[in-house]
């Protein structure tokens, strides 16, 4: 059985919890979950010519992550985010700026691989430079070019998004996954009125750029899956589906 090849796209880092350093990234968890599900999975991303740069990918090759189009900055530090929980576990983050993910270039090799896959996932956060918002773009549209699912995690941190940034991963993605506390600022950004009827906001999103579906998360209580069924209908039908928490 031919295993589905997967890329993942965006930032590579450490979560530097009080009580230790936790390997973390949305994309790069995505690509070891990908990976651990029986995926052929690469990512791209960019790390520094230090510790945790040479750990991360040491972490990565061991979940059977493909490496090949990871690049190292030697003059900016591998991603670190500084997490402080409170009283009910509930984390804040400083994302530290000038990190290597942010200085992520385009290479021509990238092409072929995007060519060959079956789904390129990215988030907003990877986007925060104008370098790496270059290159994530060029690659989801390389990909769309060659009609491969796209997947955006929106994954929403302050203050590195804005509603333009949301609205232009939501136009290049196939697919879009976040969570119900992004929910507010997705419908806000799409000009998408509120409402008490969940369903029938992610059902007002869905026609927004074009998506084939949405998963929203729900902490650990269930996920909602909302997609069109049937290409005649008018309006899109909201289904729930299993829980499922993102990495």
């Amino acid at each position: 059985m031919k295993r589905p090849r997967i890329i993942s796209v965006g930032e590579v880092l450490w979560d530097l919890f009080p009580d230790g350093e936790r390997f973390g990234g949305a994309p790069a968890n995505f690509a070891c979950h990908a990976a651990l599900q029986g995926a052929d999975a690469t990512m791209l991303s960019a790390v520094g010519d230090d510790d945790r740069g040479r750990d991360a990918i040491e972490i990565l090759r061991g979940y059977d992550v493909d490496v090949g189009l990871i690049q190292t900055v030697p003059d900016a530090p591998t991603g670190t985010v500084g997490v402080k929980l409170d009283d009910e576990g509930k984390p804040t983050y400083v994302i530290n700026e000038g990190s290597a993910w942010d200085q992520m270039t385009w290479d021509d090799q990238i092409v072929s691989r995007l060519a060959s896959a079956d789904a390129v996932c990215f988030g907003t956060l990877g986007q925060r430079s104008p370098i790496a918002r270059q290159t994530i773009r060029r690659s989801i549209e390389k990909a769309a070019d060659a009609g491969v699912t796209r997947i955006v995690d929106i994954n929403l941190r302050s203050p590195f998004y804005d509603s333009e940034t949301i609205r232009d991963s939501l136009q290049l993605a196939t697919i879009l996954k976040l969570s119900d506390e992004e929910l507010n600022t997705v419908v806000s950004a799409c000009g998408v009125a509120k409402s008490s009827n969940i369903e029938a906001m992610l059902g007002a999103v869905l026609p927004f750029g074009g998506l084939d579906s949405i998963v929203m998360t729900r902490g650990l209580r269930s996920s909602v899956n909302a997609t069109v069924i049937e290409p005649h209908r008018r309006k899109p039908v909201a289904t729930p589906v299993s829980a499922s928490n993102s990495p």
